[in-house]
Order: structure tokens, then sequence, then C-alpha cells
């Protein structure tokens, strides 16, 4: 088991996944470059792009931020599945019954590409069969669940209402769907992105791209002045960077925490499963040694910056106690978090970004189901990119779909929060003189000569200060301890201690400020 204290490039706790995966460095970008195709975002998204058009023969170049899976792919469960929870009522509402059904064949054929690339690459990534179940245990959820059944039976899954689970515990009910999968996320990126290479590509980690341009080709410019121009581009980094308005206001940055840890083999609860009670709550195990199995628990979803991370964390470690005796018994948990984008009508935002590009893609929106979305993300950019026949799910991923009025709610709501923090925030900042009880390890956002100041003690007493200010949009940024970032509630961009870009949409710092006196 790894140090649960260790830390991915600042940007928080390693995940089991990224601990336990080769990921071999790539060099940063230090030339230009022409290419047939850029994708920017080294997920599973961009990752899954890039060897599609590889493999048919395109020239492309993968140009990640930091490391590649070092996003929200690195942090995942590394579950692959059709059945998303309760989704498929809800599609129903959002997008019809038509469009319900092709989203279940969108992911029910992404599941089955995983099966096939991971046969290609010839390697040991742990994929496991198992059923999938959504489940309440409290009799006033069973309605709900019955609706869902026949919902995703509706839309094409082949779903059975049950009673009964592998867990440790009883249910009132559950969904499942039978021959879905877990794999190792970074064990199969890792040999995707070997093959990618080898195929001809290029990977360039720690290469930030910060401005794009869209003329006869795209020129896309790096943090460090080096410049790409290819005929297309992919922009596959979790909440887009570049992203229109249109688009920006139909989307949600979403954060949730993962703990894990190990139990005897004979405590596999033999599948993947997910209930919206309890703040939600998802389960999954994978091997861990000889004997044993590590217990996955996912959950305490949240929007970034909302604060009270460690009492999250408290809560999901003292579930997974509750319900998995033994749990922890072996040594603190191993912790981390993942940010995942929503959108509003459920469907995720795949192909053309706005209405005015035809050489400028997009792949976003998955809502917390990036494994599959991101092999089906990587089948429609392809098609796309190459000429192929489209699949039927094509509008329905369309980034420059209209809102339908089912839609409206959603985004009206989404609207009022990120106003709420972009004007509220700036009125609840209290004052420079709080710091005097600011404790080693821990900040605060204050006003400083009327303008606001993202400030941190850290271990050793010293007062770092940086604008409050996101380099994105100009909310104001929120600490959160447990991970030792400053984070954006409006569009989730991510910052370390030092101001540096951890997760955008942001590409630019954190400015560096004087210290308040106090």
């Amino acid at each position: 088991m790894h140090d649960p204290l260790a830390l991915n490039d600042g940007s928080g706790p390693l995940s089991h996944w990224l601990d336990t995966a080769h990921r071999r460095p790539r060099p940063p970008l230090d030339e230009d470059l022409t290419v047939d195709v850029a994708v920017v975002g080294g997920g599973i998204a961009g990752l899954v792009t890039a060897w599609e058009l590889a493999r048919a023969g395109r020239e492309a170049v993968v140009l990640e931020a930091g490391r590649i899976l070092s996003g929200t792919t690195g942090s995942t469960t590394g579950k692959v599945t059709a059945l998303h929870g309760l989704r498929y009522e809800r599609l129903r509402r959002t997008v019809g019954e038509e469009g319900a059904g092709l989203y279940a064949a969108a992911q029910q054929d992404a599941v089955e590409r995983l099966v096939e690339i991971c046969a290609d690459l010839d390697v040991d990534v742990e994929l496991e069969l198992r059923s999938a179940c959504t489940y309440v245990t409290e009799p006033d959820g069973v309605a709900e669940v019955r609706a869902e059944t026949a919902a995703a039976r509706a839309a094409g899954l082949d779903a059975h209402f049950v009673t009964e689970t592998g867990l440790p515990f009883p249910v009132a009910a559950a969904v499942r769907v039978d021959d879905q999968y877990q794999f190792h996320p970074a064990a199969f990126l890792t040999a995707l992105a070997d093959a990618f290479t080898a195929a001809g590509g290029r990977i360039h980690e720690h290469t930030r791209v910060i401005d794009l341009h869209e003329r006869a080709r795209i020129r896309l410019e790096t943090e460090d002045g080096a410049v790409v121009r290819a005929a297309d581009a992919v922009v596959a980094t979790g909440f887009p960077v570049f992203a229109p308005t249109s688009l920006l206001i139909r989307l949600a940055p979403r954060h949730e925490l993962v703990i894990a840890a190990p139990l005897p083999e004979a405590a596999d609860p033999q599948g993947m499963y997910l209930t919206p009670e309890d703040r939600t709550r998802s389960v999954r195990t994978a091997p861990y040694g000889a004997g044993r199995r590590l217990l996955i628990v996912t959950g305490e979803a949240f929007r970034p910056g909302a604060g009270d991370v460690g009492t999250r964390y408290a809560r999901l470690e003292s579930w997974a106690r509750r319900y998995f005796p033994g749990f922890g018994e072996a040594g603190a948990p191993l912790r981390w978090a993942a940010q995942d984008v929503d959108s509003a009508d459920l469907a995720p935002y795949v192909g053309h970004m706005h209405p005015g590009t035809q050489h400028v893609y997009v792949a976003t929106g998955f809502g917390g189901w990036g494994m599959s979305g991101g092999v089906m993300a990587g089948r429609l950019l392809a098609a796309h990119l190459l000429g192929l026949p489209r699949p039927s799910w094509t509008e329905l991923c369309d980034p420059r779909r209209p809102a339908p009025p089912r839609e409206l709610p959603e985004l009206v709501r989404e609207q009022r929060e990120v106003a709420a923090h972009y004007l509220g925030d700036r009125r609840r900042l209290e004052r420079a003189e709080s710091l005097d009880t600011l404790l080693p390890g821990t900040g605060a956002v204050v006003r400083d000569h009327g303008q606001p100041r993202a400030v941190q003690r850290d271990v050793s007493g010293v007062l770092h200060a940086l604008s409050a200010r996101c380099t994105h949009m100009g909310c104001l940024v929120a600490y959160n301890e447990a991970e030792q970032t400053w984070e954006c509630p409006c569009h989730g961009s991510r910052f370390a201690p030092d101001g540096s870009v951890l997760q955008g949409p942001a590409t630019e710092p954190l400015p560096r400020r004087a210290r308040p006196d106090v």
C-alpha cells in the first residue's frame, strides 16, 4: 500500500491506479510542430481518440498540461458499464425515449469496444467481468428503482429488477445489468499510449496549451512558446478550455472523494454497486495480492470549493467501516479525489465545439461515467475526423444541439449558482485581521486593501498570498485543506498553493500578491 499522503504533481493524493501503473515520462514540446490532428488532454477521451486516429494512419499529437492520466481518468473507479445509476428514467425526461435508447446504445458499444482494444493491446489490465447494480436500502426508493429498470429495458439494456445482491447487507431493491466490466484504467491507458507512439504518434507532457486559433489551419500556442499547427484539434480536458459561452453555461463541475482499503478475498461483493442514498455511494473491488481485494468506495459529491472536505472523507470512511467490517483495519485507507463534469440534459458533448467551427472538436460532460464515455468519444471523434460513417448517437452528443425546453430549469439553476458565487462570495469576505487565527496548513480568502486575497499559512507558519480571482472568469477561489488546493466553485479550475494550474478550464496561474499586513 502506498503512502496516502504522497502527492501527484502537487494536485492531491496519488490514486491506487497511478501508484501501481508504470507511466514512463514523456518530454515537453520544445519546438514548433505541424500535424494532422492535435489532441489537447491526456485522459481516456484524448488517448483513445489519438489511438483511433494513429491506427488509421493519421498523424496526431497529444498535448498534456501535466502527466498523462493525472486528471479525472487517473482517479476514476475504473467501472466500464452502460448502467449509470438511475439515469435512464431521467434521460427519458430530458432527451426523450429515443434519446435514452441512443445513449444506452452508445454506452454498450463503448463497453464492447473497450474489450476489443484490450485484446488488441494484449496486456494485463485487470479486466474483470462483473454485474453492475444500482440499489436502495430504504423502502421508499423501491418505486424509483422499478421505474429505472423499466426505463433501462426500454432503452435496450438487459436490465433486471432484483432484491438480492452480493453486498454484505440487505437491499430493498436493485436494478442489475450483467456482463459489464471493471479494469485498471491506468494500466490500460499507459499501454494504449505506448501503442499510440509505436504507431507514430507523439505525446508531450508538461505542455500546457494556452491559446487556440482557428484560421486556414488550427494554431495552438503553449505556455512555453511552442506552436502547433494542425488541420483539426480535439479538446479533451474535462471541463473544456476555450469553451464558448454557449457550451460553458451547460456544464457543471462536480468533485467526488475516493477511499480504498484491503479486504479478505472472501468478503468481495463480486459486483459494481451504486446507491443514490447516503450522498451517493459507489463500491467495487480490485485485485490486491494473494488472498485480498482492494475495496474502493466513492461518494460525497460536491461542488469544488464547497469546503468541509475532511468531514466528507470522515463520513465516507465511517460508511465503509459500517457496511464492510474490517475495512481499514490494516491501516489508514488510501484517499484520493476525482472531478467530473455534468451536462444539463445528462447526455455528453462530443463533436464540433460550436456552430462556427468545422475543425475544433470537444469531448466533455460525461457526468461521472468517463470510462465508457471516453471510449465512446474516441470512436465518435475518429468517425468525424476520418470521414467514416457516423454512429446513430452522433446528434444526441452534438455540442451544437439546441437546449430542449426540459433542459432549461437545470440551466437556470446552474447559472444561479454560478452568479451566487460570483457575487455572493465577494460580499462574505473577512478582513485580513482574521488571518491571526489561521492555522498552519490552512487557507482563507480575505479582503486586503479592498482586494480579495487567497492566503495560505504553510506548515512552518509562513503566510503566502495570491490573487483570489480565478484566471478563467474571475470567480473567487476557496481553499480545500484536505487536498491542499485552491478551487473555483464556478467552473472547477484548481490551483496549487503556489498558484500554478492543476486543472482547467483556467490556463494561467493565480498571480502572486504581497502578504497582507496583519
